[in-house]
């Protein structure tokens, strides 16, 4: 205490300075239209800059959650395309235009979508894993189809409760059906390591036709993906090792070096199929009970 009022004794000359400027310039902004008009627009000038940053900076803390609504909402309107495709070629629609109506809804309810976010990803292995940030507490579970707005990423490989590995395309354990867009030919997706943007189709029947810039997509086969998720872009085409089927070289839509935001699929209709699946397999091999 005694330090405080030896403080205010030895400097009470600048207190006093202070008030009386204080003091002033209270009068002369109140008495002064001129003076007042100044320090209102320069008031004024900070306030909306500080208003500005502030506007600025939230914008860019909330482009994570915009570019996790965009990733969902490309991977929802290919799904639709893709559907809408296969029934604008089915004769039905030329007789019932109600039947886009009756039959497409059923499918999009199934189709459910989980936005996550990459945390840990590796391209240069063999086998490659990608972390996200979403686990069994949201919904996510092993076996589920991984993709992003470009394109399909990989399947679901173990889950904890806030965490999920991926397998994705860029590992020799990846093996996903997938079909020639419009054409109908199937075959399985892999990876033989080296560039990231390139993988192959095997089992391409010989009588197969298309071209190269055909379009690759998931073909509804697997019980990961629904059909028509993107997958990429004939690049070549060449035999398989028995020279019995095409193996395709396929331009990979999907950027593994800049992967951020992915959605995991949780489709009913998939998860049925798994099921069944497996319960085939149990009754096959009555052992591995």
């Amino acid at each position: 205490m005694r330090d405080l009022v030896a403080f205010l004794k030895k400097y009470n000359y600048w207190f006093v300075f202070v008030i009386l400027e204080v003091v002033s310039m209270l009068l002369m902004f109140q008495y002064n239209s001129y003076h007042g008009s100044v320090w209102f627009s320069s008031a004024n000038y900070v306030t909306g800059l500080t208003y500005e940053v502030d506007s600025k900076f939230s914008s860019f803390m909330g482009q994570g959650t915009a570019n996790q609504q965009l990733t969902q909402r490309n991977l929802m309107l290919e799904r639709e395309v893709a559907i809408l495709r296969a029934q604008l070629i089915d004769e039905r629609m030329q007789r019932d235009s109600s039947y886009v109506y009756d039959g497409q809804m059923p499918l999009l309810n199934q189709y459910k979508l989980i936005p996550a976010r990459v945390i840990s990803n590796s391209i240069n292995k063999a086998d490659n894993f990608i972390t996200i940030d979403k686990g069994r507490y949201d919904g996510v579970h092993e076996d589920m189809g991984v993709a992003c707005g470009n394109g399909v990423v990989g399947v679901v490989y173990m889950a904890s409760g806030h965490y999920a590995v991926v397998i994705p395309v860029l590992s020799t354990h990846s093996n996903i059906s997938c079909a020639i867009k419009g054409r109908g030919y199937f075959g399985y997706l892999h990876w033989n390591g080296g560039a990231s943007n390139i993988a192959y189709v095997d089992d391409i029947p010989r009588h197969a036709e298309f071209e190269i810039g055909d379009t690759i997509v998931t073909s509804g086969y697997s019980s990961m993906f629904p059909a028509g998720i993107l997958v990429g872009k004939v690049l070549k085409k060449g035999d398989s090792d028995d020279g019995l089927s095409y193996k395709l070289q396929i331009s990979l839509s999907t950027d593994f070096g800049n992967l951020r935001d992915v959605c995991v699929i949780d489709d009913a209709a998939v998860r049925e199929r798994l099921e069944l699946l497996r319960e085939a397999t149990d009754s096959l091999n009555p052992q591995k009970k």
